[in-house]
């Protein structure tokens, strides 16, 4: 992480093509976006990548959105702004920041080297490289930083655009709206576990990953209830967790 904040002004060596690549593809075809974790760890004896291009990117892309909420729906530039601040260092950053906390701690406590493992086969290679790791191989906190802000990336697709722009449809009092409201969360979730998962999959020291996907699971579970009588989009917008009074109703 030090070499993260080091390069943060450092915009020349920011290789911005690569994070416009890195998007598109965790849409497509995630698994490939951790392709390169090998080599990375390879070339530069690494597992984190210290290019902070996708976070000023994604930070970017919310500002955009952020400033379509608020001129939509908030009452005022200066709510406009602040729903921009939330978006950006509250939605964004700070939960990154304590999701990737939580599974440095979590994630190397009872799924990394130095511990016996859950009862079963131990992984012999990561998603990609075909040894289990030297001896001593640590979770690094700046890799879980980076898992964290590409599993954000599908959250903003679904929930800060699409929903966005289907609101005037998903928030009506019809059975189909609530559906395909309700369906774009648990799209975003799941494709959050799914890219959480391959993260830390790609890593070859790490045992028994697949148990990070059991939250799907229960994210399909809550999608299956709701669909009886309970509009997420209507109740949990991203707008309405910005702390700003509305103009209109979501």
């Amino acid at each position: 992480m030090p070499r993260f904040f080091k390069r943060l002004f450092k915009f020349p060596q920011m290789d911005f093509e690569m994070a416009i690549w890195e998007m598109t593809t965790l849409i497509i075809g995630p698994k490939k976006v951790f392709r390169s974790v090998y080599y990375q760890k390879q070339t530069r004896n690494t597992w984190h990548r210290p290019d902070p291009s996708f976070t000023y990117l994604l930070s970017f892309f919310l500002l955009l959105t952020a400033l379509a909420w608020g001129l939509a729906y908030a009452d005022g530039v200066s709510r406009t702004i602040k729903i921009v601040l939330v978006f950006i260092f509250g939605h964004f950053l700070a939960s990154s920041l304590f999701v990737s906390t939580a599974m440095y701690f979590l994630v190397g406590k009872f799924l990394g080297p130095g511990v016996a493992g859950l009862p079963g086969r131990s992984r012999r290679a990561g998603l990609f490289g075909p040894s289990a790791g030297s001896p001593g191989e640590q979770l690094e906190f700046g890799y879980c930083f980076d898992v964290s802000i590409r599993a954000f990336f599908p959250v903003w697709v679904f929930l800060y655009v699409i929903q966005f722009l289907l609101m005037p449809v998903i928030s009506r009092d019809y059975w189909v709206s609530e559906f395909f409201g309700n369906s774009l969360y648990f799209l975003a979730f799941g494709y959050y576990f799914v890219i959480t998962f391959l993260g830390y999959n790609a890593l070859p020291f790490l045992h028994h990953t697949e148990l990070l996907l059991s939250p799907i699971v229960v994210t399909g579970i809550f999608w299956i209830i709701s669909l009886f009588g309970f509009n997420l989009p209507k109740s949990l917008a991203p707008v309405l967790w910005a702390g700003v009074q509305l103009r209109k109703t979501v």
